[in-house]
């Protein structure tokens, strides 16, 4: 009986970025929130988290836009360096 292995990334390989999901947990007022756009989605949160998440999302885009670049164009780093330039 032979044993066939599935060939794995190696540890050290980035997997690319294709998207951005912010998840808010504290909704207490029973509103389902829900903000789409062409590499994010914003899912739950109270009416303030929510606009939070939407403002990040907003100041990353322009960022990305005034660099010619889209969220799967980014490393690991620069997205992680791009979220903290652009949180609040």
């Amino acid at each position: 009986m032979s044993t066939r292995r599935t060939p794995s990334r190696s540890s050290k390989e980035e997997k690319p970025i294709v998207g951005f999901l912010g998840v808010g947990l504290d909704n207490e007022d029973g509103h389902s929130r829900v903000t789409k756009g062409e590499d994010f989605t914003l899912v739950g949160g109270s009416q303030e988290t929510h606009e939070r998440m939407q403002g990040l999302v907003i100041r990353m885009n322009e960022k990305l836009k005034r660099k010619g670049k889209k969220i799967r164009d980014l490393s690991r780093d620069e997205f992680e360096e791009l979220a903290g330039e652009s949180f609040e």
